[in-house]
């Protein structure tokens, strides 16, 4: 399995997890808090990868980098967007320039 590969694998665990509301679950539980309680903790994952970058190690920064990945999906699926359509816009803006 490739690298992207695994991001589309958790993506559709994410939105199986999302969907189902599996009791201890925690991105169901996660995301029955709703979409502002996730974009405040990319927010606060974010602030994370930033500090880690000048401050931490560089394995510290990998697993900051993770929550936040994970949290930006579980962001993504709660407004009906997904990875594919990130990569899409990226593909679009280079194609632009």
């Amino acid at each position: 399995m490739s690298t992207f590969d695994f991001l589309g694998t958790l993506q559709t665990l994410i939105a199986e997890r999302i969907q189902s509301s599996k009791e201890g679950s925690y991105t169901a539980s996660l995301a029955a808090q709703g979409d502002i309680k996730v974009a405040k903790k990319v927010g606060e994952e974010a602030t994370e990868v930033a500090l880690s970058a000048v401050a931490e190690s560089p394995a510290r920064l990998k697993e900051e980098t993770a929550d936040l990945l994970y949290h930006l999906i579980v962001l993504l699926q709660l407004k009906g967007l997904s990875l594919e359509n990130v990569v899409n816009e990226l593909e679009r803006r280079h194609k632009n320039n």
